[in-house]
């Protein structure tokens, strides 16, 4: 009786282990090119996309509706919040406040329970499960041109591009403050290289070199890559996506390949990676639409 007892309790353990433990990540296929067949799921209803961005912790998305766009001091722009297979959970899940209202939001990033999110006037910050504005880092001290996008490194420090006057911002202790300026190119989307700890910036114009900086400044040369006006970047692994508006494409870069995955239907945003399914969600601020993309195999 003991050793079918014990018999029993090991198998009873290893079903438990099975049933409890994560399905492993889907394995990346870049090596054909992406149709429509590929797309999984479709949001629509939106107001001008510009940005997505994927929580993890709650397996979910956040949209940045641009709504009217531009730099115009509106009131009127949000932040949707859908589940992880495109359905819309909330429209206007974050608004801002009235004192500090979002106008027409683009990057997010997130910060333990923070997101946030750049706007007209400057960086927001709200609570990623209930969505009441926490906090919200003014600009108007500054120059400002049109901010853009938004990250952080491992310390929470954020980072903030103004593609208008070619600058980077810094956000460190709640203040804000110029960090680079008279860059080569103008930034649009910002992201952290995970090999090489260094942010990457996307060139927003006829200029197609990626240029990084570290977190003492200094400016060096990622790549001069294909494509033109881009948008979002994002890695996943050591492969970089970008968004490119010139031609309305994803392409990847590594060591071994540079071109185009995926020929998108409209000119795309700022695009975010569900990094349980390497789905990429691709906004198009003209479509109201995000088209939510399948990458496995």
């Amino acid at each position: 009786m003991r050793s079918i007892f014990s018999f029993l309790t090991i198998v009873l353990f290893f079903a438990a282990a099975c049933t409890s433990s994560e399905s492993p990540t889907p394995t990346l296929d870049l090596e054909t090119g992406l149709d429509s067949t590929n797309i999984a799921y479709s949001i629509t209803g939106l107001d001008g996309p510009e940005a997505v961005r994927y929580d993890p912790d709650q397996d979910i998305y956040f949209i940045s509706n641009f709504t009217g766009g531009g730099n115009e001091q509106d009131s009127t722009g949000f932040i949707t919040k859908t589940d992880s297979r495109g359905g819309i959970q909330e429209l206007r899940f974050m608004t801002g406040t009235e004192e500090a209202p979002l106008h027409a939001p683009r990057g997010m990033f997130i910060v333990d329970e923070t997101l946030w999110v750049a706007d007209v006037l400057g960086v927001h910050g709200f609570n990623k499960n209930t969505g009441e504005q926490t906090d919200f880092i003014d600009f108007s001290e500054f120059e400002i041109g049109f901010l853009n996008d938004i990250s952080a490194d491992e310390n929470g420090r954020l980072y903030v591009t103004d593609t208008g006057t070619s600058t980077v911002y810094k956000i460190e202790d709640g203040a804000a403050e110029l960090f680079l300026a008279d860059l080569p190119s103008a930034p649009n989307g910002i992201t952290l290289n995970p090999e090489t700890g260094n942010f990457i910036l996307a060139p927003w114009g006829g200029d197609q070199t990626y240029n990084a900086f570290n977190d003492a400044g200094e400016l060096s040369e990622f790549a001069t890559l294909d494509g033109g006006y881009i948008d979002g970047i994002e890695f996943i692994g050591a492969t970089l996506f970008s968004a490119s508006q010139q031609d309305s494409s994803i392409r990847i870069f590594n060591e071994d390949t540079e071109r185009i995955l995926i020929k998108t239907t409209g000119r795309p945003a700022d695009i975010g990676i569900n990094t349980k399914l390497n789905h990429i969600a691709v906004p198009y601020i003209a479509l109201d639409r995000v088209d939510i993309w399948n990458l496995s195999e």
